[in-house]
């Protein structure tokens, strides 16, 4: 039973290029299926999440992240009565504007393109599924709905100055209405991806060894899950054990966000899915207090997981991969696949140069990233 507020698909702003409509899925479903079917989507199979994507086949990768973001966000948007599919996409595509190597490899091209316009993974995002996919005879990108491409965009809450270059040039041809509020769907998906990757980075950080569980014990939310798996599971192994407490400690994420959210949306009493957008500010929360202890385990894993002595090791050699491969194109573009070449060809100055450069290093997987370094440049 869908709510007043939930995004309907009848009523969507359409798509940038007018189509006719299936005639057995809705917009939406139409915007996950391109999703889930684009090169980008694909290519996030061999991305980082944490540890780079060939260091072990047990850990999560930026697709499989993505999954588990998408089955939460199902989840959610279910029981609060919101358009699943819309919040599916959003959730499937958030990040699909993510550089080979993590964050690290957005830390690096960010500070190469500083001259040219800055690099941010959620408009490189909004980029590739209205640009950079070109497999359509009509247009370039997916042609998504204008509900779907406003969930990337900000997600996150309203996007302001300075606008990044790759949301201003979409947002000036098909205006997003970046200084509002997503809809109640790409809010979920938001917190999604913040219950997913708090989840599963402690399941990673544990088979890499970087940490006990013992140490997990003691920190908030989950010295009551592990408490709550020993009075009911006495002498169960370590495995089982952790896992058991995890799964506890995702659930309460889960149950807060929903909880909260439904406690805003009854103040709110939202009858439009405009209301969401002009609030004022997120419905789809956490707690206070469960934010605070949220804070606490992320302190603990910057300091155990992402600033691991292997981890750091391993950043310092991938910056230099992007550092070198970036100059490489920009004084070799003939170096680019052909695909490449028109860009190349109809570019005008610098800046639009080192923007193709950006996008196509952008795009690259881990593996493409360090092969293409070692036959181009010469093994790091």
């Amino acid at each position: 039973m869908s709510v007043p507020f939930a995004s309907d698909p009848e009523q969507s702003r359409g798509r940038l290029f007018p189509e006719e409509e299936s005639a057995f899925r809705s917009p939406f479903q139409r915007d996950r299926d391109r999703i889930i079917h684009a090169s980008a989507f694909r290519r996030l199979k061999h991305k980082t999440q944490v540890f780079i994507e060939h260091e072990g086949d047990y850990f999560r990768t930026r697709l499989t992240h993505s999954i588990e973001v998408a089955q939460v966000a199902r989840t959610i948007s279910k029981h609060l009565g919101l358009n699943m599919e819309l919040t599916e996409a959003v959730a499937l595509a958030h990040d699909l504007g993510h550089t080979p190597f993590g964050h690290t490899g957005e830390e690096a091209l960010d500070r190469l393109m500083t001259p040219y316009g800055g690099f941010d993974h959620n408009a490189q995002a909004l980029r590739i599924v209205t640009s950079l996919e070109r497999h359509y005879a009509e247009w370039d990108g997916l042609n998504l709905t204008w509900e779907t491409l406003e969930g990337i965009a900000k997600h996150n809450g309203p996007v302001l100055d300075p606008v990044p270059y790759a949301l201003a040039e979409y947002d000036a041809r098909h205006d997003l209405e970046l200084h509002t509020h997503a809809s109640a769907e790409a809010q979920v998906a938001a917190l999604s991806d913040d219950i997913a990757y708090n989840n599963h980075d402690l399941h990673d950080g544990l088979r890499a060894e970087l940490f006990s569980t013992d140490e997990l014990a003691e920190l908030p939310i989950l010295c009551d899950c592990f408490a709550e798996v020993d009075a009911i599971y006495p002498g169960l192994n370590y495995y089982r054990r952790r896992h058991e407490a995890l799964r506890r400690f995702f659930g309460i994420l889960v149950e807060d966000v929903i909880g909260v959210t439904e406690v805003n949306l009854r103040d709110l009493s939202p009858q439009t899915a405009a209301d969401i957008r002009h609030a004022g500010r997120m419905m789809v929360q956490f707690s206070p207090g469960l934010w605070s202890d949220l804070k606490t385990i992320r302190a603990f894993l910057f300091e155990r997981m992402y600033r691991a002595p292997p981890v750091v090791e391993m950043r310092k050699q991938v910056t230099q991969v992007i550092d070198e491969l970036f100059p490489f194109f920009m004084a070799n573009p003939g170096e680019l696949p052909k695909q490449w070449r028109k860009d190349v060809e109809e570019a005008e100055g610098e800046t639009a140069l080192a923007r193709i450069v950006s996008d196509y290093i952008a795009g690259m997987t881990d593996r493409f990233a360090l092969q293409c370094h070692d036959r181009l440049i010469g093994g790091a």
